[in-house]
């Protein structure tokens, strides 16, 4: 029996798949949290901007942050739907 299947075997018998679950939400909330900090900080940012270039990168960098966030919820409460289960 090999390594990765000793393993899962164990975490599987003594029903460890929670904990991986909660570092994951863990991890996921911690990122969330940064890119809404970012999100932020682009907001500021966005009416200061001088040239409308730049108002156009930073439109797309905000766009690009909203959808993440917006799929990092989906993942969370994916997660908090199958931990409930």
């Amino acid at each position: 029996m090999g390594i990765k299947k000793f393993v899962n075997m164990v975490t599987e018998t003594l029903g460890l798949d929670d904990f991986k679950i909660s570092g994951k939400k863990k991890s996921i909330k911690k990122l969330l949290k940064k890119l809404k900090k970012r999100r932020v900080k682009i907001y500021k940012s966005f009416h200061s901007a001088l040239s409308l270039n730049e108002k156009i990168d930073l439109q797309e960098e905000l766009d690009i942050i909203s959808l993440q966030i917006e799929k990092g919820q989906k993942l969370l409460n994916k997660l908090n739907h199958y931990s409930k289960s």
